[in-house]
This record gives C-alpha cells, sequence and structure tokens, in this order.
C-alpha cells in the first residue's frame, strides 16, 4: 500500500476537476485522476485530510503540480532554494503521515 500511496503522490496524472471533484482539493482530485490502481474516493480523501493539516493551500497546489511532471518534484528537492528546502521538509512530512493514516 505504501508503494501506491507513494505512486500516487509522485507519479500521478493531474487532470481538470470533473463535476464529482469540484468540491475536493489539488491533492484528491490529483489522486482521483490518477490511472494508478488504488486511487478511490476513501484513499484520495484520506490523502487530502492529511495534506489539509500539513501543507498549506500553496505547498498542495506545488504538490499537486507534480502529479503531471513527476520531474518537477525532483527539481524542487534538488533545489538550493530556501523556499523549496523549506516546502520539501512539509512535504516528506505529509507523505510520511499520509502512508500512515491512509494505509
Amino acid at each position: 500500500m505504501k508503494h501506491v500511496l507513494r505512486s500516487l503522490l509522485i507519479a500521478c496524472v493531474f487532470f481538470p476537476a470533473t463535476a464529482q471533484t469540484v468540491a475536493a482539493g489539488p491533492i484528491e482530485r490529483a489522486c482521483l485522476s490518477s490511472p494508478r490502481q488504488g486511487a478511490n474516493w476513501r484513499l484520495c480523501g484520506c490523502i487530502q485530510r492529511v495534506a489539509d493539516q500539513t501543507l498549506t493551500h500553496a505547498d498542495q497546489r506545488m504538490a499537486a503540480k507534480f502529479f503531471s511532471d513527476p520531474h518537477r518534484a525532483q527539481e524542487v528537492r534538488q533545489s538550493s532554494n530556501i523556499r523549496h528546502e523549506e516546502f520539501w521538509t512539509r512535504y516528506k512530512e505529509f507523505g510520511a503521515t499520509a502512508a500512515a493514516a491512509c494505509s
């Protein structure tokens, strides 16, 4: 399950919201749009709830972009920009918390 969650967080494809996901947050929309096995309302909703607790809305928007451009995650992770470093610390906490809470 951790592998599925990690895949959803890093390598999913982000598509515009459908009528069913209009009220969903950016992470949940990206998760639900994922072609990965295991992407469902329960899991994606859980991941979004963790994102709401651990990431700012701006962080969530940045993380959602990783779903359509996984290479961007690598660039941010390796960046020497202090804002990126701070974001990555929060993002890692989010990932660990989501893996624990949503598996």
